[in-house]
């Protein structure tokens, strides 16, 4: 449970991050967009556990022609999807929704990397032990 929270939580962070990056992604509302922030996360989170997988295979032999390349086009309709869900959370455009995503993939792949299940900080180190 600690794992799934430390997640959410550096998501939520990494995503406030690229809002912040994007001058076309925009956090509104209550609390300075705080609220649309945490049930943009939310919403994120949910479509990339259930509508993801989904796209993913009705999409798999264009993904296998791109190289899988496609998954970032699938990544972006992610975001383009939360967008029309959350009142406070606001993308203009595709393109800005394409390269939010290639930002936030990156940036949640590498704060989240060393996290363990258990919301431990692991560290592997590569190398004969002496």
């Amino acid at each position: 449970m600690k794992g799934f929270v430390g997640r959410f939580v550096i998501n939520l962070l990494v995503l406030a991050l690229v809002a912040w990056m994007f001058e076309d992604i925009r956090l509104e509302g209550a609390l300075n967009g705080a609220v649309a922030l945490v049930f943009a996360g939310i919403i994120l989170g949910l479509l990339n556990a259930f509508v993801r997988p989904i796209l993913i295979l009705f999409t798999l032999p264009l993904t296998i022609i791109t190289l899988g390349l496609f998954i970032f086009v699938i990544n972006a309709l992610l975001f383009m999807m939360t967008d029309a869900l959350v009142r406070g959370f606001e993308i203009d455009g595709f393109f800005t929704a394409l390269f939010a995503a290639l930002v936030y993939s990156a940036l949640s792949f590498l704060s989240t990397m060393f996290l363990s299940d258990k919301g431990k900080i692991e560290i592997v180190r590569l190398g004969k032990r002496g």
